[in-house]
């Protein structure tokens, strides 16, 4: 099997805004999120649009945008979704992967409730 994987890929379900032209060049902007991160391309879950292979997108993870191209699709049976491979056409660290943890993506956090005293 052709391993062409350049990048160790890390798990990591991230909030993006996915924007583009369609076929017709009308313009769109949709959310979706990473299933995995390196710093040359994305897996991304949750894409209901019909994208075309070959095709170019903006991603948008907090104040970072990065140009993106479509690689493979693949369409989910049972659901209106796709998961989608996507190539960076210049890749950096977007996702705060690079060797110093405190800039790396940190889970959500509940939110706590500044009423309730400490123990």
């Amino acid at each position: 099997m052709d391993n062409r994987r350049r990048n160790n890929r890390t798990k990591a379900v991230l909030p993006v805004r996915v924007s583009g032209s369609d076929g017709s060049g009308a313009s769109y902007c949709d959310l979706a999120h990473t299933l995995d991160v390196t710093e040359s391309g994305i897996r991304l879950g949750f894409v209901h649009r019909e994208l075309q292979v070959g095709s170019r997108l903006t991603i948008q993870y907090r104040q970072h945008k990065a140009e993106f191209r479509v690689i493979w699709i693949s369409q989910l049976s049972r659901l209106k979704e796709r998961h989608v491979g996507l190539e960076a056409v210049v890749p950096r660290d977007v996702w705060g992967l690079g060797s110093d943890p405190k800039t790396r993506p940190q889970p959500a956090q509940p939110e706590r409730d500044s009423t309730r005293a400490s123990v």
